[in-house]
């Protein structure tokens, strides 16, 4: 329980962590992120790590000086990719017998989740999934079980990888620093985990309406 206290609070106010953590660490502070994108995206078993709000706090903490942008976005990028392609391989190798040695931490409702997500989006599940928390860590082990192949795979992977950090980052970058913006950083955050799921939650709807109807 504590431990998701913490969790919580370093979701909430990234920005002054990764603040401290800059100050803390220096020049380490890049292998500290590479190595969360890295894990978020790359393992299975680490789905709640914070992925778009870090990206965010990142580019605002550089828009400060604090941090190299162009250093961040191409390691962060270089992360995101390799992480995608590590969790497609854990996929072809490992399976669904990941799932069923871990079934306290691998669910299995997040892997139908995501297989709903690729019958709606085909190949571009890659891309969209990552926007969308959970599913974004789970979309390429599921690409892994046999859906894609790898060249296929790779292609959406670059895309989505350079769309995604650009994007959360470059806002960061831009917006993060904006007086009601630090002021309200927790509002932000909470927004930012909302509209991530937000396509989830639709689909959920959509789903639960074409049973009853």
């Amino acid at each position: 329980m504590e431990a998701l206290k913490e969790l919580l609070d370093v979701l909430l106010h990234i920005n002054d962590h990764l603040d401290a953590w800059t100050r803390d660490y220096g020049l380490w502070i890049y292998v500290i992120l590479t190595a969360i994108i890295f894990c978020e995206t790359g393992l299975v078993v680490t789905p709640f790590l914070p992925g778009d709000s870090l990206l965010f706090a990142a580019g605002a903490v550089a828009a400060r000086g604090q941090l190299n942008l162009a250093v961040l976005l191409v390691l962060l990028t270089v992360a995101a990719i390799v992480g995608d392609s590590v969790n497609y391989a854990l996929g072809k190798r490992l399976g669904l017998a990941l799932f069923d040695r871990f079934p306290r931490v691998l669910k299995r409702e997040h892997l139908e989740r995501t297989h709903k997500f690729y019958e709606k989006y085909g190949g571009k599940t890659i891309i969209l999934a990552r926007f969308v928390p959970i599913v974004r860590t789970f979309a390429p082990f599921v690409a892994g079980l046999g859906t894609m192949d790898y060249g296929r795979f790779l292609l959406f992977n670059v895309v989505g990888g350079i769309a995604w950090v650009v994007i959360c980052m470059g806002a960061g970058y831009f917006l993060g620093n904006i007086e009601v913006v630090k002021q309200n950083f927790e509002l932000v955050v909470l927004g930012i985990i909302f509209v991530s799921v937000l396509p989830i939650v639709i689909e959920w709807w959509r789903h639960r309406g074409a049973k009853t109807a």
